[in-house]
């Protein structure tokens, strides 16, 4: 499984620098059909959106997006919460609680 993450340009470069493949940088015409198709793509196993470019999608598609389970979709923004939250909803397990 790959994580794929799609967003403005702004938004994808710092992943593409720590090295992950599945970067789209889509302007925001192409978003929805982008996030879409990546959806259905068995490889990808991890999702990442910016939390206001899930913003801009029809209510349902955001819904079915924040229901999946494979792919799980992330929102990634200044106002998403912590990170254990996140890591615990896509892996199912919670990697910081202590022995």
């Amino acid at each position: 499984m790959e994580i794929a993450v799609v967003g403005s340009e702004e938004f994808v470069v710092g992943f593409r620098l720590a090295g992950i493949k599945k970067v789209y940088g889509v302007p925001p015409e192409k978003l929805q059909e982008t996030i879409t198709r990546l959806v259905q793509e068995r490889s990808v196993g991890i999702l990442a959106v910016h939390t206001k470019d899930l913003e801009q999608l029809p209510q349902q598609l955001r819904d079915r997006l924040m229901a999946s389970v494979e792919p799980v979709v992330i929102p990634v923004g200044e106002d998403e919460g912590d990170i254990r939250d996140k890591v615990r909803r896509a892996m199912g397990i919670d990697l910081y609680k202590g022995k």
